[in-house]
């Protein structure tokens, strides 16, 4: 039987070395920019940690002595599509991380937005060997998950037992020691399109390093911003990047779901380039000091100096007024916001006990765009910063770094997965036989 978590595995190996070398790198490709973080490691083990985000894990003190962003180039949608542009743009941020962290690095963990994910619940049973339960009957129920059919050209990303049920008392995080019968979990599985993370890996070797791990930045963007009772109550993180906006959402303090609307900011900025004729560099910065996503009354009267240099003195000395600004932008947010409307209402958003709503990434910064979403998705809707990491710039804590200070959380030690627990020795495909086996001999 193929082990469906070989890749996992290899590159879980290749963490915990970094881990014990103490410097590992963090490496955010979007289609904007292409973050780059420098973490110090500690070896310091906390028994006593109770940390949300780590509910299984050993979990390492960290410090950043490095960061770096340059302009993102060869990335559309979150995937790779010029690789030798990509790749001079990893070695600039890369580069200019290490020179700030005056350290070599040589392992590094990824993350990105595109490669199509999509989420799985998966459901396990087994019977308790002993009365109590152990680390064995945790390997056993998990690998009793039966896998859906992925398709062709898919790779598993992330495998996270979210739920415990042991007899009948359910929501269990670690019933280990605990005395029963039957113990059932239920596994969030997301998958990946194959040629995107090839791409990837294949990039991040020709810039001479090391994959330590890959992730998806809508659940890195999570990790950063949601606060505990958000986690634990249920929320969605709506992560607005440049080339799309990526979705998860959390329960019990585990990812659950995740997506992604092929949708973003540069589309919005594209739409401005567009609707005034003038260049995107133009166009984006006419968007972030003059942009907003509600209109007010005095906004027919500011008026906005487009500028250029194109030659033609009338075209280059027109003013818009920013309500002509807003109703550019307006369609393309109301675009967005109903495709992510949707995805949560398919993934059962509406029936979490809490149903806060959290924005973070570049393009929440417009104004006004919290108060559209609340009125589009009908919840609780905030903004969100990444929670403060110690030694990271004043420049790298605003929404826009969401995804690489999760990354940074994710690397010093994330959430268990399943290829973190030890696979039954024998043929997992024969266990459906062996309850039959053992039904027939309990009832004949």
């Amino acid at each position: 039987m193929t082990d469906p978590y070989e890749l996992q595995r290899t590159l879980r190996t290749i963490r915990e070395v970094a881990q014990q070398r103490g410097v590992l790198a963090v490496l955010d490709i979007g289609t904007s920019k292409i973050g780059c973080l420098v973490l110090r490691l500690d070896q310091v083990y906390k028994a006593d940690n109770t940390d949300l985000a780590v509910p299984f894990s050993r979990r390492q003190g960290f410090r950043v002595i490095g960061a770096a962003t340059t302009r993102s180039r060869g990335v559309r949608y979150g995937e790779i599509q010029n690789m030798s542009e990509t790749e001079r743009a990893v070695r600039t941020a890369v580069q200019a991380a290490q020179k700030m962290a005056k350290t070599r690095v040589d392992q590094v963990v990824v993350s990105f937005s595109g490669g199509t994910p999509k989420s799985y619940g998966l459901a396990g049973e087994v019977e308790v060997l002993d009365q109590v339960v152990s680390e064995a009957d945790l390997s056993n129920v998990v690998f009793a998950c039966d896998h859906p059919q992925l398709g062709h050209a898919r790779e598993i990303l992330h495998a996270q037992p979210v739920n415990f049920v042991l007899d009948n008392t359910s929501g269990l995080t670690d019933p280990t020691g605990q005395a029963g019968n039957v113990l059932a979990t239920d596994v969030h599985l997301l998958s990946v399109d194959e040629d995107i993370l090839h791409n990837i890996f294949h990039c991040i070797d020709r810039c001479d390093l090391q994959i330590a791990g890959v992730t998806t930045s809508s659940y890195m963007s999570a990790l950063s911003s949601l606060v505990e009772d958000e986690q634990e109550l249920g929320a969605a993180c709506i992560d607005f990047g440049g080339g799309s906006t990526s979705i998860s959402v959390f329960v019990k303090k585990h990812m659950i779901y995740s997506d992604v609307v092929r949708l973003g900011g540069d589309h919005i900025t594209g739409d401005i380039s567009m609707g005034l004729q003038i260049p995107m560099t133009l166009a984006e910065r006419i968007k972030t000091f003059y942009g907003g996503a509600i209109a007010t009354g005095i906004d027919d009267r500011e008026m906005i100096d487009i500028g250029g240099d194109s030659g033609d003195w009338e075209h280059d000395r027109r003013q818009v007024s920013r309500a002509e600004l807003i109703g550019i932008i307006r369609p393309r947010i109301e675009e967005i916001l109903e495709e992510v409307h949707a995805r949560l209402g398919a993934a059962g958003f509406d029936h979490l006990p809490s149903r806060q709503v959290v924005l973070t990434g570049g393009a929440s910064q417009l104004p006004g765009l919290d108060g559209m979403a609340s009125r589009f998705l009908g919840h609780n809707v905030r903004l969100g910063r990444p929670m403060r990491v110690q030694g990271l710039p004043q420049a790298a804590t605003g929404p826009a770094f969401s995804t690489a200070v999760g990354l940074a959380l994710h690397a010093a030690g994330g959430q268990q997965e399943c290829w973190d627990f030890e696979a039954p020795p024998e043929d997992l495909s024969s266990q459906p036989l062996k309850r039959a086996l053992q039904w027939f001999k309990e009832n004949w």
